[in-house]
């Protein structure tokens, strides 16, 4: 008799838990509901509070208020530029146990480690495309979607990455942050400075196994390779001749159109 009466008192107690859970939880959805009021007007996420959808359009707008008062790099939010300052400490707890980079966070250290043992656990459920990163997951995506989620302010173009819109932004601006060292030209991006480079070392990294011939960007070496291969992407659909060059086919079309360059 005292079993079951201590049975009946145990499912009588986990029957009202449950019971103000299922309520609780209930509540809680309805409130959670009814308070996300403010809507972003771009992807139409809600959220509870304002400052929250405030904190939300910097992924829109590109734009990066906080400033580390270091180095001068912008980030979106007070958080990113917390953990940012941090490489200024110079510590770096975490250690590879295969090379011997070490890294600030666990979490980049676990990043790292899948450079030696491959490891992409991020998987594109569209191309089946694996990535080390969810967040180079997250860029990849929008190649399928056509997501742009950041807009330029002034022109209104869209771009997939906020670094896309922060070089696009310095055609506006002028601003031309890498200089080359050597005859003082300035360039919008790392990747012009490191081409132009080669002007002055002479190298050529890009070779035809071919006749040999080297060039210094991978572009020009793309358009050579094509000489030998007799490949001729680009037709003219007024007189069907084809060119090895999108720019050859543009001044073709000036017989066909009359336009004078």
């Amino acid at each position: 008799m005292l079993i079951l009466k201590r049975s009946l008192q145990a499912y009588t107690h986990q029957h009202l838990l449950y019971c103000y859970r299922k309520e609780y939880d209930e509540k809680h959805l309805r409130h959670t509901a009814e308070e996300k009021a403010f809507n972003c007007n771009v992807c139409y996420r809600s959220f509870i509070r304002s400052s929250h959808l405030k904190s939300h359009m910097v992924i829109h707008t590109g734009e990066k208020p906080f400033t580390c008062n270091e180095c001068r790099r912008t980030f979106s939010s007070n958080t990113h530029l917390k953990r940012h300052m941090e490489i200024h400490t110079g510590k770096k707890p975490h250690s590879c146990k295969y090379c011997t980079k070490s890294f600030i966070r666990a979490s980049c250290l676990d990043e790292h480690l899948r450079i030696h043992t491959g490891e992409k656990p991020y998987i594109c459920n569209v191309c089946k495309r694996s990535f080390i990163q969810s967040s180079s997951l997250k860029k990849h995506i929008r190649i399928h979607t056509g997501d742009k989620p950041y807009s330029c302010n002034i022109c209104e173009r869209f771009f997939t990455q906020s670094s896309c819109l922060k070089k696009h932004m310095r055609i506006h601006t002028g601003e031309k942050p890498y200089s080359c060292n050597v005859c003082e030209r300035s360039f919008t991006q790392s990747s012009q400075i490191k081409l132009h480079m080669r002007t002055h070392t002479g190298e050529k990294p890009f070779s035809c196994n071919v006749c040999e011939r080297s060039f210094s960007d991978s572009s020009n070496f793309k358009v050579h390779m094509k000489t030998h291969t007799g490949e001729k992407p680009y037709s003219c659909n007024v007189c069907e001749r084809s060119f090895i060059m999108s720019s050859y086919l543009k001044k073709h079309m000036r017989i066909h159109t009359g336009e004078k360059p």
